[in-house]
Protein backbone atom coordinates (compact mmCIF):
# COMPACT_ATOMS: atom_id res chain seq x y z
CA UNK A 1 0.00 0.00 0.00
CA UNK A 2 2.58 2.79 1.07
CA UNK A 3 4.50 1.63 -2.45
CA UNK A 4 1.40 2.32 -4.11
CA UNK A 5 0.66 5.84 -2.41
CA UNK A 6 4.17 6.96 -3.65
CA UNK A 7 3.68 5.86 -7.46
CA UNK A 8 0.31 7.87 -7.10
CA UNK A 9 2.45 10.62 -5.60
CA UNK A 10 5.00 10.98 -8.17
CA UNK A 11 2.32 10.55 -11.00
CA UNK A 12 0.25 13.50 -9.64
CA UNK A 13 3.47 15.72 -8.99
CA UNK A 14 4.60 14.41 -13.05
CA UNK A 15 0.53 15.95 -14.20
CA UNK A 16 0.78 18.99 -12.10
CA UNK A 17 4.05 20.03 -13.49
CA UNK A 18 2.78 19.03 -17.02
CA UNK A 19 -0.30 21.37 -16.22
CA UNK A 20 1.88 24.07 -14.91
CA UNK A 21 3.81 23.40 -17.90
CA UNK A 22 0.94 23.91 -20.56
CA UNK A 23 -0.15 26.74 -18.10
CA UNK A 24 2.70 28.25 -18.58
CA UNK A 25 3.00 28.10 -23.10
CA UNK A 26 -0.88 29.34 -23.08
CA UNK A 27 -0.25 32.60 -21.06
CA UNK A 28 2.89 32.90 -22.54
CA UNK A 29 0.96 32.14 -26.06
CA UNK A 30 -2.10 34.49 -25.07
CA UNK A 31 0.25 37.84 -24.21
CA UNK A 32 2.18 37.70 -27.32
CA UNK A 33 -0.70 37.81 -29.12
CA UNK A 34 -2.39 40.47 -27.06
CA UNK A 35 0.60 42.84 -26.79
CA UNK A 36 2.30 41.77 -29.63
CA UNK A 37 5.63 40.10 -30.62
CA UNK A 38 7.78 42.59 -32.07
CA UNK A 39 11.61 41.91 -32.94
CA UNK A 40 12.63 45.29 -31.26
CA UNK A 41 11.14 47.80 -29.02
CA UNK A 42 12.06 51.89 -29.07
CA UNK A 43 10.38 53.72 -25.94
CA UNK A 44 11.19 57.51 -24.88
CA UNK A 45 9.22 60.08 -22.49
CA UNK A 46 9.94 61.84 -19.48
CA UNK A 47 10.28 61.51 -15.40
CA UNK A 48 12.49 61.03 -12.50
CA UNK A 49 15.03 59.28 -11.95
CA UNK A 50 16.93 58.00 -8.24
CA UNK A 51 20.46 57.92 -7.67
CA UNK A 52 20.87 54.42 -6.21
CA UNK A 53 22.78 54.01 -2.64
CA UNK A 54 23.07 57.84 -2.35
CA UNK A 55 20.17 58.48 0.20
CA UNK A 56 20.88 61.28 2.41
CA UNK A 57 19.90 58.87 5.76
CA UNK A 58 20.30 55.09 6.12
CA UNK A 59 16.67 54.78 5.85
CA UNK A 60 15.47 57.59 3.49
CA UNK A 61 14.88 57.18 -0.48
CA UNK A 62 17.41 57.39 -3.35
CA UNK A 63 18.00 61.47 -4.27
CA UNK A 64 16.14 62.38 -7.18
CA UNK A 65 16.78 63.83 -10.31
CA UNK A 66 14.47 65.39 -13.57
CA UNK A 67 14.73 63.27 -16.33
CA UNK A 68 14.04 65.66 -19.22
CA UNK A 69 14.49 63.12 -22.28
CA UNK A 70 14.76 59.60 -21.61
CA UNK A 71 14.82 56.53 -24.89
CA UNK A 72 15.22 53.10 -24.77
CA UNK A 73 15.90 50.89 -27.54
CA UNK A 74 16.35 46.72 -27.26
CA UNK A 75 17.03 44.46 -30.01
CA UNK A 76 15.58 40.69 -28.44
CA UNK A 77 17.51 38.17 -30.87
CA UNK A 78 20.89 39.75 -29.72
CA UNK A 79 19.82 41.15 -26.34
CA UNK A 80 21.12 44.38 -26.93
CA UNK A 81 20.04 47.65 -25.15
CA UNK A 82 20.64 51.65 -25.77
CA UNK A 83 19.47 53.71 -23.29
CA UNK A 84 19.80 57.47 -23.75
CA UNK A 85 18.96 60.03 -20.40
CA UNK A 86 19.14 63.45 -19.75
CA UNK A 87 18.97 64.34 -15.97
CA UNK A 88 19.07 67.64 -13.87
CA UNK A 89 18.89 68.68 -10.45
CA UNK A 90 15.76 68.89 -8.93
CA UNK A 91 15.26 72.98 -7.36
CA UNK A 92 16.32 73.23 -5.17
CA UNK A 93 18.75 69.50 -5.44
CA UNK A 94 17.89 66.95 -3.66
CA UNK A 95 19.37 66.11 -0.54
CA UNK A 96 21.56 63.38 -0.62
CA UNK A 97 24.98 62.11 -3.07
CA UNK A 98 24.96 60.97 -6.21
CA UNK A 99 24.74 64.52 -8.40
CA UNK A 100 27.71 66.38 -8.51
CA UNK A 101 27.05 68.17 -11.89
CA UNK A 102 25.56 71.84 -12.89
CA UNK A 103 23.24 71.85 -15.81
CA UNK A 104 22.17 68.93 -17.73
CA UNK A 105 24.02 65.54 -17.80
CA UNK A 106 23.68 63.23 -20.49
CA UNK A 107 24.12 59.25 -19.98
CA UNK A 108 24.45 56.73 -22.98
CA UNK A 109 24.72 53.25 -21.66
CA UNK A 110 24.84 50.42 -23.82
CA UNK A 111 24.74 46.76 -24.09
CA UNK A 112 24.48 43.62 -26.36
CA UNK A 113 24.66 40.07 -24.24
CA UNK A 114 27.48 39.94 -22.20
CA UNK A 115 29.50 42.93 -22.93
CA UNK A 116 27.98 46.25 -21.98
CA UNK A 117 29.70 49.58 -22.38
CA UNK A 118 29.10 53.33 -21.92
CA UNK A 119 29.42 56.37 -25.25
CA UNK A 120 30.38 59.95 -22.80
CA UNK A 121 32.39 60.85 -25.75
CA UNK A 122 33.66 59.63 -29.18
CA UNK A 123 35.31 56.67 -27.52
CA UNK A 124 33.04 53.75 -25.79
CA UNK A 125 34.47 52.63 -22.47
CA UNK A 126 33.95 49.10 -21.41
CA UNK A 127 31.22 48.43 -18.31
CA UNK A 128 31.97 44.91 -17.32
CA UNK A 129 30.64 45.62 -14.26
CA UNK A 130 26.67 46.70 -15.57
CA UNK A 131 27.02 43.46 -18.00
CA UNK A 132 24.99 41.62 -15.83
CA UNK A 133 21.93 43.89 -15.08
CA UNK A 134 21.86 45.25 -18.32
CA UNK A 135 21.06 41.61 -19.71
CA UNK A 136 18.60 41.50 -17.34
CA UNK A 137 16.97 44.73 -17.61
CA UNK A 138 16.46 43.51 -21.42
CA UNK A 139 14.31 40.70 -20.02
CA UNK A 140 12.82 42.98 -17.37
CA UNK A 141 10.96 44.89 -20.29
CA UNK A 142 7.38 43.65 -21.13
CA UNK A 143 8.04 42.10 -24.36
CA UNK A 144 11.31 40.42 -23.05
CA UNK A 145 9.57 38.79 -20.16
CA UNK A 146 7.50 37.16 -22.27
CA UNK A 147 10.34 36.18 -25.14
CA UNK A 148 12.59 35.34 -21.82
CA UNK A 149 10.43 33.24 -20.28
CA UNK A 150 9.11 31.44 -23.34
CA UNK A 151 12.70 30.71 -24.16
CA UNK A 152 13.46 29.40 -20.63
CA UNK A 153 10.93 26.90 -19.77
CA UNK A 154 9.22 29.24 -17.50
CA UNK A 155 6.77 27.44 -14.67
CA UNK A 156 3.72 29.20 -13.43
CA UNK A 157 1.24 29.61 -10.60
CA UNK A 158 -1.83 31.54 -10.47
CA UNK A 159 -1.25 34.54 -8.04
CA UNK A 160 -3.39 37.55 -7.42
CA UNK A 161 -4.02 40.07 -10.50
CA UNK A 162 -3.12 37.14 -12.80
CA UNK A 163 -0.56 34.46 -13.30
CA UNK A 164 2.95 34.80 -11.77
CA UNK A 165 5.55 33.14 -13.89
CA UNK A 166 9.27 32.43 -13.17
CA UNK A 167 12.52 31.83 -14.96
CA UNK A 168 16.14 31.71 -14.90
CA UNK A 169 18.91 33.54 -17.33
CA UNK A 170 22.23 31.83 -17.17
CA UNK A 171 21.47 29.18 -14.72
CA UNK A 172 21.74 31.76 -11.94
CA UNK A 173 19.74 34.76 -11.99
CA UNK A 174 15.59 34.86 -11.17
CA UNK A 175 13.58 36.46 -13.14
CA UNK A 176 9.34 36.62 -12.25
CA UNK A 177 6.51 38.56 -13.71
CA UNK A 178 2.63 38.74 -13.28
CA UNK A 179 0.76 38.88 -16.49
CA UNK A 180 -3.05 39.54 -15.80
CA UNK A 181 -5.81 38.14 -17.36
CA UNK A 182 -5.89 40.58 -20.29
CA UNK A 183 -2.33 39.26 -21.25
CA UNK A 184 -0.69 42.38 -20.29
CA UNK A 185 2.87 42.06 -18.40
CA UNK A 186 2.33 43.82 -14.97
CA UNK A 187 5.32 43.87 -13.10
CA UNK A 188 9.12 42.11 -13.65
CA UNK A 189 10.71 41.64 -10.41
CA UNK A 190 14.70 39.78 -10.30
CA UNK A 191 17.29 40.25 -7.58
CA UNK A 192 21.09 41.29 -8.52
CA UNK A 193 24.41 41.07 -5.81
CA UNK A 194 24.81 44.05 -4.00
CA UNK A 195 27.70 44.11 -1.50
CA UNK A 196 26.19 46.24 1.28
CA UNK A 197 22.25 44.94 0.81
CA UNK A 198 23.61 41.32 -0.21
CA UNK A 199 20.61 39.85 -2.85
CA UNK A 200 19.23 43.24 -4.00
CA UNK A 201 15.63 43.31 -5.44
CA UNK A 202 14.81 45.44 -9.02
CA UNK A 203 11.02 45.74 -9.18
CA UNK A 204 9.45 47.37 -11.92
CA UNK A 205 6.16 47.94 -12.50
CA UNK A 206 3.95 48.97 -15.66
CA UNK A 207 0.36 50.47 -15.87
CA UNK A 208 -1.95 52.39 -18.51
CA UNK A 209 -0.60 49.93 -21.34
CA UNK A 210 -1.83 51.91 -25.27
CA UNK A 211 -2.04 50.97 -28.76
CA UNK A 212 1.51 52.07 -30.39
CA UNK A 213 0.88 50.97 -33.94
CA UNK A 214 -0.33 47.74 -33.36
CA UNK A 215 1.64 46.96 -30.19
CA UNK A 216 0.91 47.53 -26.80
CA UNK A 217 3.33 49.21 -24.23
CA UNK A 218 2.65 50.58 -20.75
CA UNK A 219 2.73 54.42 -20.67
CA UNK A 220 3.56 54.73 -17.10
CA UNK A 221 7.25 52.59 -15.97
CA UNK A 222 7.59 52.64 -12.10
CA UNK A 223 11.12 50.55 -11.41
CA UNK A 224 12.61 50.36 -8.48
CA UNK A 225 15.95 48.90 -6.74
CA UNK A 226 16.62 48.06 -3.15
CA UNK A 227 13.16 49.37 -2.15
CA UNK A 228 13.48 52.98 -3.73
CA UNK A 229 12.36 53.83 -7.01
CA UNK A 230 15.19 54.39 -9.59
CA UNK A 231 12.74 55.07 -12.60
CA UNK A 232 9.30 56.65 -12.93
CA UNK A 233 8.99 56.97 -17.01
CA UNK A 234 6.12 58.29 -18.48
CA UNK A 235 6.01 57.05 -21.90
CA UNK A 236 5.17 59.43 -24.65
CA UNK A 237 6.02 56.83 -27.31
CA UNK A 238 7.04 53.86 -28.76
CA UNK A 239 7.29 52.05 -31.69
CA UNK A 240 8.40 48.28 -32.87
CA UNK A 241 10.70 46.73 -35.19
CA UNK A 242 13.10 49.76 -35.42
CA UNK A 243 16.11 49.49 -37.91
CA UNK A 244 19.68 49.51 -36.21
CA UNK A 245 18.22 48.17 -33.10
CA UNK A 246 21.15 45.35 -33.02
CA UNK A 247 24.48 47.05 -31.83
CA UNK A 248 27.86 45.94 -32.77
CA UNK A 249 30.13 45.73 -29.77
CA UNK A 250 33.27 47.50 -30.31
CA UNK A 251 36.46 45.75 -30.24
CA UNK A 252 37.87 47.57 -27.60
CA UNK A 253 35.12 46.47 -25.43
CA UNK A 254 35.30 43.18 -26.41
CA UNK A 255 39.41 43.22 -25.62
CA UNK A 256 38.91 45.11 -22.29
CA UNK A 257 38.34 42.21 -19.79
CA UNK A 258 37.66 42.81 -16.53
CA UNK A 259 39.50 45.61 -15.06
CA UNK A 260 42.46 44.98 -12.03
CA UNK A 261 42.13 46.67 -8.67
CA UNK A 262 45.35 49.54 -8.75
CA UNK A 263 46.58 50.54 -5.40
CA UNK A 264 49.09 52.95 -4.97
CA UNK A 265 50.98 54.57 -1.20
CA UNK A 266 52.24 57.80 -0.85
CA UNK A 267 53.58 58.89 3.25
CA UNK A 268 51.77 61.68 4.52
CA UNK A 269 53.18 61.68 7.88
CA UNK A 270 54.80 59.67 10.79
CA UNK A 271 52.76 56.17 10.20
CA UNK A 272 50.48 57.09 8.34
CA UNK A 273 49.86 56.28 4.40
CA UNK A 274 47.70 57.15 1.65
CA UNK A 275 46.44 54.72 -0.79
CA UNK A 276 44.91 55.86 -4.13
CA UNK A 277 45.23 54.39 -7.20
CA UNK A 278 41.72 54.27 -7.84
CA UNK A 279 38.63 56.39 -8.37
CA UNK A 280 38.12 56.18 -4.19
CA UNK A 281 40.58 56.15 -1.02
CA UNK A 282 41.65 54.77 2.12
CA UNK A 283 43.93 55.95 4.41
CA UNK A 284 45.96 53.69 6.61
CA UNK A 285 47.29 54.61 10.18
CA UNK A 286 49.97 52.60 12.98
CA UNK A 287 49.38 52.66 16.10
CA UNK A 288 51.70 50.71 18.43
CA UNK A 289 50.10 47.48 18.07
CA UNK A 290 47.75 47.80 15.59
CA UNK A 291 46.69 48.96 11.89
CA UNK A 292 43.48 51.75 11.35
CA UNK A 293 42.11 52.05 7.89
CA UNK A 294 40.11 55.09 7.19
CA UNK A 295 37.58 53.81 4.84
CA UNK A 296 36.63 50.93 2.30
CA UNK A 297 35.10 51.65 -0.54
CA UNK A 298 33.43 49.83 -3.85
CA UNK A 299 34.64 46.31 -3.25
CA UNK A 300 35.71 43.74 -1.62
CA UNK A 301 38.22 43.33 -4.42
CA UNK A 302 39.26 46.89 -3.39
CA UNK A 303 39.28 45.82 0.24
CA UNK A 304 41.85 43.42 -0.19
CA UNK A 305 44.17 45.16 -1.82
CA UNK A 306 44.21 47.97 0.52
CA UNK A 307 44.48 45.66 3.47
CA UNK A 308 47.55 43.64 1.80
CA UNK A 309 48.92 47.06 0.80
CA UNK A 310 48.57 47.80 4.81
CA UNK A 311 49.96 44.94 5.50
CA UNK A 312 53.23 45.65 3.31
CA UNK A 313 53.68 48.57 5.07
CA UNK A 314 53.29 47.67 8.70
CA UNK A 315 53.88 43.98 8.86
CA UNK A 316 53.23 41.63 11.40
CA UNK A 317 50.63 43.95 12.81
CA UNK A 318 46.24 43.22 12.62
CA UNK A 319 44.10 45.66 11.25
CA UNK A 320 42.13 46.25 14.39
CA UNK A 321 39.84 49.24 13.05
CA UNK A 322 38.04 50.25 10.26
CA UNK A 323 36.52 53.95 9.92
CA UNK A 324 33.89 54.42 7.54
CA UNK A 325 33.01 57.91 6.58
CA UNK A 326 29.39 57.02 6.02
CA UNK A 327 26.91 54.59 4.54
CA UNK A 328 27.09 55.67 1.13
CA UNK A 329 27.16 52.37 -1.43
CA UNK A 330 30.92 53.63 -2.86
CA UNK A 331 32.25 54.56 0.88
CA UNK A 332 30.50 51.58 2.54
CA UNK A 333 30.86 48.46 -0.11
CA UNK A 334 33.92 47.32 1.29
CA UNK A 335 33.50 47.36 5.15
CA UNK A 336 32.42 43.89 5.04
CA UNK A 337 36.19 42.58 4.47
CA UNK A 338 36.96 44.11 7.55
CA UNK A 339 34.61 42.70 9.66
CA UNK A 340 35.95 38.73 8.31
CA UNK A 341 39.12 40.08 9.01
CA UNK A 342 38.34 40.59 12.33
CA UNK A 343 38.73 44.41 12.79
CA UNK A 344 35.89 46.26 14.35
CA UNK A 345 34.09 49.41 12.46
CA UNK A 346 34.23 52.67 13.63
CA UNK A 347 31.17 54.65 11.83
CA UNK A 348 28.47 57.05 13.40
CA UNK A 349 25.94 55.69 15.05
CA UNK A 350 22.63 55.23 13.04
CA UNK A 351 24.78 53.31 10.69
CA UNK A 352 25.40 50.41 13.11
CA UNK A 353 21.12 48.94 12.92
CA UNK A 354 21.75 50.12 9.14
CA UNK A 355 24.60 47.23 8.35
CA UNK A 356 23.67 44.93 11.26
CA UNK A 357 19.85 44.79 9.17
CA UNK A 358 21.61 44.77 5.89
CA UNK A 359 23.92 42.01 6.38
CA UNK A 360 21.53 39.73 7.38
CA UNK A 361 19.86 39.65 3.79
CA UNK A 362 21.06 36.60 1.72
CA UNK A 363 23.79 36.50 -0.36
CA UNK A 364 23.06 33.95 -2.85
CA UNK A 365 24.60 35.69 -6.02
CA UNK A 366 27.90 36.56 -4.73
CA UNK A 367 29.02 35.25 -1.48
CA UNK A 368 31.89 37.78 0.06
CA UNK A 369 34.30 36.06 2.79
CA UNK A 370 32.06 37.63 5.50
CA UNK A 371 29.36 35.07 4.41
CA UNK A 372 31.23 31.98 3.87
CA UNK A 373 32.46 32.22 7.07
CA UNK A 374 30.26 34.21 9.25
CA UNK A 375 31.06 36.15 12.49
CA UNK A 376 29.33 38.74 14.58
CA UNK A 377 30.20 42.02 13.46
CA UNK A 378 31.47 44.42 16.40
CA UNK A 379 30.90 47.89 16.16
CA UNK A 380 32.45 51.57 18.11
CA UNK A 381 29.76 54.18 17.40
CA UNK A 382 30.31 57.86 16.95
CA UNK A 383 27.63 60.73 18.23
CA UNK A 384 29.40 63.83 17.79
CA UNK A 385 33.14 63.32 18.05
CA UNK A 386 35.33 60.44 19.09
CA UNK A 387 38.81 59.65 19.88
CA UNK A 388 41.09 56.97 18.71
CA UNK A 389 44.68 56.79 20.63
CA UNK A 390 47.58 54.50 22.03
CA UNK A 391 49.03 57.97 23.30
CA UNK A 392 51.63 57.52 20.54
CA UNK A 393 49.32 58.41 17.47
CA UNK A 394 45.85 60.15 17.76
CA UNK A 395 42.87 60.15 14.79
CA UNK A 396 39.96 62.63 15.72
CA UNK A 397 36.40 61.49 14.33
CA UNK A 398 33.83 64.20 13.84
CA UNK A 399 30.54 64.41 12.47
CA UNK A 400 30.06 66.95 9.98
CA UNK A 401 26.83 69.17 11.38
CA UNK A 402 24.19 70.44 8.21
CA UNK A 403 25.92 68.35 5.81
CA UNK A 404 23.43 67.75 2.60
CA UNK A 405 25.27 65.48 0.68
CA UNK A 406 25.44 62.91 3.69
CA UNK A 407 23.81 62.96 7.38
CA UNK A 408 25.96 60.26 9.02
CA UNK A 409 29.12 61.99 7.39
CA UNK A 410 32.19 61.44 9.41
CA UNK A 411 36.04 63.40 8.81
CA UNK A 412 39.06 62.78 10.17
CA UNK A 413 41.68 64.54 11.98
CA UNK A 414 45.33 63.43 12.90
CA UNK A 415 46.69 66.19 15.34
CA UNK A 416 50.66 64.83 15.06
CA UNK A 417 50.70 64.91 11.06
CA UNK A 418 48.10 67.92 10.65
CA UNK A 419 46.26 66.07 8.14
CA UNK A 420 42.02 66.08 7.22
CA UNK A 421 40.86 63.07 5.87
CA UNK A 422 37.55 63.88 4.31
CA UNK A 423 34.79 62.01 2.07
CA UNK A 424 32.69 64.04 -1.22
CA UNK A 425 32.87 67.48 0.28
CA UNK A 426 36.14 68.79 -1.34
CA UNK A 427 37.74 66.72 -4.30
CA UNK A 428 40.95 68.64 -5.10
CA UNK A 429 40.16 70.36 -8.57
CA UNK A 430 42.61 69.50 -11.37
CA UNK A 431 44.09 71.85 -13.06
CA UNK A 432 41.99 75.22 -13.71
CA UNK A 433 39.03 73.39 -12.97
CA UNK A 434 36.78 75.01 -10.96
CA UNK A 435 34.29 73.48 -8.25
CA UNK A 436 30.61 73.06 -9.44
CA UNK A 437 27.83 74.73 -7.40
CA UNK A 438 26.35 72.15 -5.84
CA UNK A 439 29.95 71.04 -4.97
CA UNK A 440 30.62 74.21 -3.39
CA UNK A 441 27.33 74.13 -0.81
CA UNK A 442 29.02 71.36 0.57
CA UNK A 443 32.55 72.13 0.43
CA UNK A 444 31.40 75.65 2.00
CA UNK A 445 29.66 73.94 5.13
CA UNK A 446 32.69 71.86 5.75
CA UNK A 447 34.79 74.57 5.53
CA UNK A 448 32.78 76.64 8.31
CA UNK A 449 33.07 73.49 10.76
CA UNK A 450 36.80 73.56 10.67
CA UNK A 451 36.69 77.32 11.19
CA UNK A 452 34.57 76.82 14.47
CA UNK A 453 36.83 73.67 15.72
CA UNK A 454 39.68 75.77 14.46
CA UNK A 455 41.98 72.52 13.61
CA UNK A 456 45.62 73.25 12.40
CA UNK A 457 45.38 71.64 9.07
CA UNK A 458 48.23 71.70 6.67
CA UNK A 459 46.97 69.12 4.28
CA UNK A 460 44.12 67.34 2.84
CA UNK A 461 43.76 63.65 2.16
CA UNK A 462 40.42 63.43 0.32
CA UNK A 463 38.48 59.82 -0.26
CA UNK A 464 38.44 61.06 -3.94
CA UNK A 465 41.29 62.99 -5.75
CA UNK A 466 44.62 63.27 -5.35
CA UNK A 467 46.35 65.14 -1.99
CA UNK A 468 46.51 68.73 -1.52
CA UNK A 469 47.99 71.30 0.75
CA UNK A 470 45.25 72.56 2.91
CA UNK A 471 45.83 76.16 1.11
CA UNK A 472 43.74 74.89 -2.10
CA UNK A 473 40.78 74.30 -0.08
CA UNK A 474 39.61 78.15 0.67
CA UNK A 475 41.47 79.05 -2.84
CA UNK A 476 39.20 77.02 -4.62
CA UNK A 477 35.86 78.37 -2.14
CA UNK A 478 36.97 81.79 -3.00
CA UNK A 479 37.72 82.69 0.64
CA UNK A 480 41.24 83.58 -0.31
Amino acid sequence: MAKRAWIMLAVCAALTAAAFAQDAKAVLDNAAKAMGNPGSIQYSGTGKAGSVGQSLTPSSAWPTLIVTSYSRTVDYPTASSKEEATRTLENPPALGGGAPFQGEQKQVNLSSGQFAWNQPGAQPQAAAAAADERLLQVWLTPHGFIKGAMANNATAKKAKGGTELSFKVNDKFTIQGLIDAQGMVMKTETWIPNPVVGDMPIETDYSGYKDFGGVKFPAHIVQKQGGYMVLDLNVTNAQANVANAALTVPDSVKNAGTPGVHVESSKLGDGVWFIGGGTHNSVVVEFKDYITVIDAPNSEERSLAVMAEAKKLVPNKPIKYLINSHHHWDHSSGIRTYVAEGATVITEEVNKRYYEQAWKNPRTLAPDKLSQNPKKATFITVKDKYTLTDGTQTIDLHLLLNDKHNGDMLFAYLPKQKVLVEADNFTPPVGNASIVPLALVFGNNLYDQLQTLKLDIATIAPLHGNVAPYSAFPKALGKT
